[in-house]
């Protein structure tokens, strides 16, 4: 085990991947000289050289495109989308052609796709370069989406999804890129898709989080443990596929639910969770299912309202302690 950044654990996975196998090639806007707008990318261009590591176009319709041809012919992309605000310009070519690609043509053509995307809040970023737009695509049959909320899965499901068959969303939330975890040195080491993890074990509220919300979870679960409140926290880890059966497990044992996300409340992540917990675990339930989301307004450059627009750790402590309290 070493303790790395979130940010180091995945340019680590890029540079080893790319080391095992010729065929992974990374592209995306200033990932080259640049080394990524966020860094990530560091000096994988010197490594591997510019038939490798390609800046692109502004256009993400451009490089999804190519990374799907690329996919087809047998190589192994890794395309960064440096927002995830910009993510629905490519809106066709990820919906329409990468998602749908290996089931029209009966399992013949593989689409081994990455889609590194960053999302969330950076802070004072407004309305177009803060949203968290993970849940839009759970919509669509054909894509699996990778949420990870530390350094060791950034690693564990980076390598998984660059070595499996399907297009993967990899959605980094750029508020962890300088959070630190142990990470372990296996170049094999992966995580594999829909499998969460426990992250605190409890008895009296589940609290799913996602993502960025992870950090919050647990510093609130502290806070309530000050108050006789026990809350298990568990990080789904994959969004598409999602591992019910360890969320209705916790949710048996607590008989209460509390999602936490970054994104809009209405048709975010939770409200597929929730309908999931209210169609397969309501007989565990003792309260409502309770969501900890983003309001349904754009996100606003102002620090105060920001933060006020946001889900917050005393957001999660409200509602987890109201659950407790609450008797149906």
């Amino acid at each position: 085990m070493r303790t790395i950044t979130y940010s180091q654990a995945i340019y680590e996975t890029m540079r080893e991947e790319m080391t095992r196998d010729p065929n992974v090639i990374l592209l995306g806007e200033d990932v080259g000289t640049f080394g990524g707008v966020w860094g990530v990318s560091g000096d994988l261009v010197k490594r591997f050289g510019e038939d490798r590591v390609r800046d692109t176009p502004i256009s993400e319709t451009a490089i999804i495109g190519a990374a799907l041809g690329a996919a087809m012919m047998g190589l192994r992309p890794i395309a960064e989308i440096m927002f995830g605000d910009f993510l629905p310009v490519a809106g066709d070519q990820l919906v329409n052609q990468l998602a749908k690609a290996r089931y029209m043509s009966g399992g013949k053509a593989k689409v081994p796709v990455t889609v590194r995307i960053t999302t969330g809040a950076p802070g004072s970023a407004a309305a177009q370069h803060s949203q968290s737009p993970e849940g839009w695509y759970m919509n669509v049959p054909g894509l699996k989406i990778a949420v990870p909320a530390t350094a060791a899965d950034a690693k564990g499901l980076l390598r998984t999804a660059i070595r499996g068959e399907d297009p993967v969303l990899f959605f980094e939330h750029k508020m962890l890129y300088a959070t630190k975890g142990d990470v372990p040195d296996d170049l094999d080491f992966s995580v594999p898709f829909g499998q969460a993890a426990v992250r605190r074990e409890g008895t009296d509220v589940t609290v799913i989080a996602v993502g960025g919300m992870l950090p919050k979870a647990l510093e609130a679960a502290e806070t309530l443990a000050g108050e006789g409140i026990s809350v298990e926290v568990v990080d789904p880890r994959t969004l598409v596929p999602l591992d019910k059966e360890t969320l209705i497990a916790s949710v048996r044992k607590t008989s209460r639910a509390v999602i936490a996300h970054e994104a809009h409340k209405r048709l975010g992540p939770g409200a597929e969770i929730a309908a999931l917990l209210a169609e397969e675990a309501i007989g565990y339930l003792d309260g409502p299912i309770v969501r900890v989301a983003a309001k349904n307004v754009p996100l606003p450059y102002s620090p105060e309202l920001e933060n006020y627009v946001l889900p917050q750790t005393v957001d999660i402590v409200a509602a987890a302690r109201g659950l407790v309290r609450c008797r149906l």
